[in-house]
């Protein structure tokens, strides 16, 4: 199945953008951005992973350009399971799915939803419950955020990476295009599925093999809270120095190594990635 490289996918609750880059036929990676961006926040590393995969990255509803149904759950089950009809619309078999943040919270809820689908699991700077969470709320109502300059927005987003990190101008951009209803309710829901079961105790059972990449400047999840992935049998478990909590935009080069170097191992599995 071929579809444009940048396309809408139309699902019953909704339209979901999605990117594809690298040869169709490679084994599938899966991209899942965070809270409050988009599937734009992959794209310093995306020329670093097309030589071996096909890249897919999706904007998650209510981010991007994905759309944003009124009434819409953003219950991360409810993510998880839109991310998986979308894989089956392109026709993914197998993937190794990746997430950053948030994102990695999804991710671990497909697998849970999709242990047929999911090859392996990649987690960046995805803090395993909310005991690990360490950030502090920014004071900035939806009212306003029009109003504040690129610097008061850098300030706003800063712990999002280490201390020093100059934000670019297009993640700045990221940010005022969030929509608050969307990233409340989010966030909420990140929360709730979070405090009813950590992720090791999620992803323990499914014995998927486990790469988490952890900045150790992280200043939104507690950096040491990596070492509770252990839990999980055979994960694998990488800590960064310099780099805080943004690895795919801090550092892509050291990110994207950790990543294939992960997958060459485990791309065997998911050689039908792509339908034919």
């Amino acid at each position: 199945m071929t579809v444009p490289d940048d396309s809408t996918l139309r699902l019953d609750d909704g339209e979901i953008h999605v990117l594809q880059d690298g040869p169709r036929d490679a084994p599938a990676l899966l991209l899942i951005h965070g809270t409050a961006v988009s599937a734009r926040s992959w794209e310093p590393m995306v020329p670093l992973l097309t030589g071996s995969h096909r890249v897919i990255r999706i904007d998650l509803p209510g981010c991007g350009r994905s759309a944003r149904p009124d009434g819409a759950s953003y219950a991360v089950p409810d993510q998880a399971r839109r991310v998986g009809e979308a894989l089956d619309r392109l026709g993914v078999r197998h993937a190794v799915v990746v997430g950053h943040s948030s994102g990695g919270v999804v991710a671990t809820a497909l697998t849970e939803q999709r242990p047929d689908l999911v090859t392996a699991v990649a987690l960046l700077n995805t803090g395993p419950d909310m005991a690990a969470y360490i950030a502090q709320d920014v004071a900035v109502r939806a009212a306003s955020w029009a109003d504040l300059t690129d610097d008061q927005v850098r300030q706003a987003i800063s712990d999002g990476f280490h201390a020093g990190y100059e934000i670019p101008q297009a993640f700045v951009d990221q940010f005022r295009d969030v929509d608050f209803h969307v990233f409340a309710a989010t966030s909420q829901a990140v929360r709730a599925y979070l405090d009813a079961q950590g992720l090791p105790e999620r992803l323990a059972p499914l014995r998927k093999p486990l790469l988490v990449l952890f900045g150790e400047e992280d200043r939104r999840w507690r950096a040491s809270s990596a070492a509770d992935y252990r839990a999980v049998p055979g994960a694998t478990i990488e800590m960064l120095p310099g780099v805080g909590h943004s690895p795919n935009l801090e550092d892509p080069p050291r990110t994207a190594e950790s990543l294939l170097a992960f997958t060459a191992t485990r791309d065997g599995s998911a050689r039908s990635g792509a339908a034919p």
